[in-house]
This record gives structure tokens, sequence and C-alpha cells, in this order.
């Protein structure tokens, strides 16, 4: 049985719920393609026992539930745990975490909406949402814009073209392996960037910035310890033997 197959005998055997169930998985597995899923629910809102509202709505929902789930797995990561993979991965650094969170709070709401409207994208957007604690009424928010516009379009298009929707089909496909080709791009650029940034850094012997940072971190603990003793120390020598505060 293919995915067409798989998604129209969902949907009919359970209505709403299997397009809401159907969007949510295709939130948390990305080769779930909604750009198929979506028309398949528009031409079963055609349909007697369903209604347009009553899909699109249950679509909607599908994507905000999974992309919640996602932000959670972020936020249970937090931005700490996410620094020290930075820190141990090779080729990154924790300068590249400093320049991830500058972009966050500069494009991270941008990122979100219009990310709900790429494929591929549009799941993993909603991982760095939590990474990066954006409050999650503004991640919601930005997520239900970005997903009632998308699902809005594909629903559509299935609710008016009925059963002749398999006409662009192809035309999906084609989308979404363009989409995923440029995507492809730009991971493989960006690798090779720092593999480019790795070799000149070495080649110049410059530091390791991740072991130049942790030292540095080293040091400043250090001398909060040694700040904590010297304040010991001091406050033991006012006080002088036990006692004598009180003969004096």
């Amino acid at each position: 049985m293919n995915i067409v197959d798989w998604a129209v005998e969902t949907m009919d055997s359970l209505g709403a719920l299997g397009v809401f169930l159907l969007i949510f998985l295709e939130n948390l597995f990305p080769p779930i393609p909604s750009e198929v899923i979506l028309p398949l629910a528009g031409v079963t809102a055609a349909g007697p026992n369903q209604t347009y509202l009553g899909m699109l709505l249950a679509s909607i929902g599908g994507s905000l539930v999974g992309a919640w789930l996602l932000y959670g797995l972020g936020r249970l990561l937090g931005p700490q745990r996410l620094r020290t993979i930075f820190i141990k991965l090779p080729l990154l650094n924790v300068q590249d975490y400093d320049k991830t969170v500058e972009w966050m709070d500069k494009h991270g709401h941008k990122g979100v909406f219009f990310g709900r409207m790429v494929p591929g994208v549009r799941s993993l957007i909603s991982i760095p949402a939590g990474l990066y604690a954006m409050p999650i009424g503004v991640f919601t928010l930005l997520t239900l814009a970005g997903s009632a516009i998308w699902n809005t379009v594909f629903v559509t298009i299935g609710y008016f073209m009925g059963s002749n929707w398999t006409v662009i089909e192809p035309y999906t496909d084609v989308f979404s392996n363009v989409v995923y080709v440029i995507i492809a791009v730009i991971i493989a650029w960006f690798l090779i960037r720092l593999v480019v940034r790795e070799v000149k850094r070495r080649r110049a012997g410059l530091p390791d910035p991740d072991q130049a940072h942790l030292e540095r971190e080293q040091d400043g603990q250090d001398g909060e310890d040694e700040g904590h003793r010297g304040g010991a120390s001091a406050a033991s020598r006012a006080e002088g033997p036990a006692g004598t505060g009180a003969e004096r």
C-alpha cells in the first residue's frame, strides 16, 4: 500500500481525526508529504460525510500539536546543553553558537512563520524555537498563522478539484524535490565553509576557539573561588580567637 492509499483509507475510517493524525505524523516524519495529505483531505471534505471547515481545522490542529511536541523537545534540551554540544562537535565552536543565538533573536519569528510553508523545514523549525526558548505564546501564534496559510491552500485545491487533484500531484512532488535539493545544497555549502575555516585556522596556527573559551571560563571560576577563600580568611582574621570579641 502506497502513502496515498494509506492516507485515503485513514481518512475514510477516521474522518477529521484521521487528518489530524496524519498531519501530526507529518510534523514528526517529514518524508510524509503534507502536499499529498492536505489535498486528499480537501477531496474527502467534498464528499457527503465531511465538511471543508472540519477537515481544515483538523489539519491545522495536527500541525500545531506536532509543532508543540518538537518545540518541547527543544526546550528539554535547552540552550546550555546545546552550547555544550556546539563546543564538543567537530568544526563547530562556541562562536557559532553565539551567532545562532543572535540569528534567532533577529530572525526567529520570521523563521518560524515562513518555515511552516517550506517542506522539510516545516517540521524542523520548531526545534530551534524551543532550544532558544521562544515564548510559547509567540511560537503558537506564528505556527498557527503559517500552518493556516499552507494548509488552507492545499485543502482548498483538493476540495475544488475533487478526484481530479491528481492532475497536479506530479507538480507538488517536483516542488518538494526542488526544495529538498536546495536544502541539501545549503547544508553542503555550510559544511564546506566549516571545513575550509578549520583548515585555514590550523594553517595559520591560530588557537582553538573552544579551548581558549574554556580556559577563560576556568580562569574566571578560579578567580571567583580565590575571592571566596580570601573573603573567608579576612572574616576569620577579623573575628580573632574564639571569645575575644566578647572580652573586648
